[in-house]
């Protein structure tokens, strides 16, 4: 619960030098130093913790999101404070901002964070159901989206990804579908429906997207991930391995509530795990 291990993480974030970034979102009843991030690399080396619960500075209530900008800086989303605080690479808090409200460069809720091409931050803003972009210092730059099921139209919006190219990916959260966007927020394409087979959805949570362009899924609430092609079709699911996993109180090897992807330098893949406090690894083979 406390110290290197996790505890209900709900993101984590790779940085250009391999250190790993896990966001732990404990409970509600919880004590407040177990919510923290921690830092470790992909060897499992442990590199400390920052952050705690609370409403001051450098302190989280509901975090949600996390990313890294081209300077190391941590950004981290709460969705319950309304804001977006800065850290250093070592967890040194810096900054926060945003402000709660329905108007354009305000939040409610936000979620899911990345950092486009130009270092500008993407916001999941969940709960106007809509994705803002800002400066890394939070100024507002363009708001695309509203409540809805139709083309471009979002509920409860999640998790971000950004390629090469810069266009923007949405794990649209309510509408059990992952929806792409041009750089400057113009409707492209949608991925998915509701349902449990293959190339359907259940409340998808992240995604992420390789240099060649395949889509990968935290399908949260049907306890995989899947793997879509450049276009969207069906490539591959996950459901979990974990057969090198330490013993511990939560041994069993399938996916447990993964809501977060990395892609490292060689594309294996990370996968974050709520509800089992780990982080499964997986190569690629083509």
């Amino acid at each position: 619960m406390r110290g290197r291990g996790f505890y209900y993480p709900v993101d984590s974030v790779m940085s250009s030098d391999g250190r790993i970034y896990v966001l732990n979102r404990s409970f509600e009843r919880a004590t407040l130093d177990t919510i923290r991030v921690t830092m470790l690399n992909e060897d499992g080396e442990y590199f400390g913790v920052f952050g705690s619960g609370g409403v001051e500075d450098g302190e989280f209530r509901w975090p949600c999101g996390i990313a890294i900008d081209d300077q190391n800086h941590v950004y981290v989303t709460d969705e319950q404070l309304h804001r977006v605080s800065v850290f250093t690479e070592s967890g040194e808090f810096i900054k926060h901002w945003g402000l709660k409200g329905v108007r354009k460069g305000m939040l409610d809720g936000p979620s899911g964070i990345v950092f486009d091409q130009d270092n500008n931050v993407l916001i999941s803003d969940s709960r106007n159901h809509r994705i803002q972009k800002f400066t890394r210092d939070g100024e507002f730059i363009l708001s695309f989206g509203e409540y809805g099921s139709q083309e471009g139209g979002f509920i409860l919006p999640w998790g971000l990804a950004v390629n090469d190219n810069s266009e923007i990916f949405v794990a649209d959260w309510g509408n059990d579908r992952i929806q792409r966007f041009s750089p400057d927020g113009k409707f492209v394409a949608t991925y998915g429906s509701s349902g449990r087979r293959d190339g359907q959805f259940t409340r998808p949570a992240g995604v992420i997207v390789s240099q060649d362009g395949y889509i990968y899924v935290a399908d949260w609430g049907n306890e995989r991930v899947q793997v879509l092609g450049p276009d969207g079709e069906f490539v591959q699911k996950l459901r979990g391995e974990a057969t090198n996993s330490e013993e511990s109180s939560h041994i069993e090897k399938l996916l447990w509530g993964p809501v977060s992807l990395i892609l490292d330098a060689d594309d294996r893949l990370f996968i974050t795990e709520t509800n089992r406090h780990r982080i499964q690894v997986y190569e690629r083979n083509d």
